[in-house]
């Protein structure tokens, strides 16, 4: 347990940034998801009107540090081929 008060309020602070982060991760985790299902359903129309959407939450994480920009980056991509293989 920190002793300080400066230690005090950054473990504070801390924990409400992991709060944040958590969230953050959620959301994107649950529209990647939401996305994949469409995909394995074959409903091509859907993903990608969702895609841009999926999009903007995996940009707000890496924006925001929850993951690295170069994930961010793979993570798209390999979204976007998931898609692009969806025969209509």
């Amino acid at each position: 347990m920190a002793n300080k008060d400066s230690a005090k309020k950054a473990m504070r602070h801390s924990e409400r940034a992991r709060i944040f982060n958590l969230r953050r991760k959620r959301a994107m985790k649950s529209a990647i998801k939401e996305l994949l299902l469409l995909v394995s359903a074959g409903k091509k129309q859907e993903a990608v009107k969702l895609l841009p959407k999926v999009y903007k939450v995996i940009d707000k994480a890496a924006k925001r540090g929850v993951i690295k920009k170069n994930t961010a980056s793979r993570k798209k991509s390999r979204l976007t081929k998931h898609v692009e293989k969806i025969s209509v």
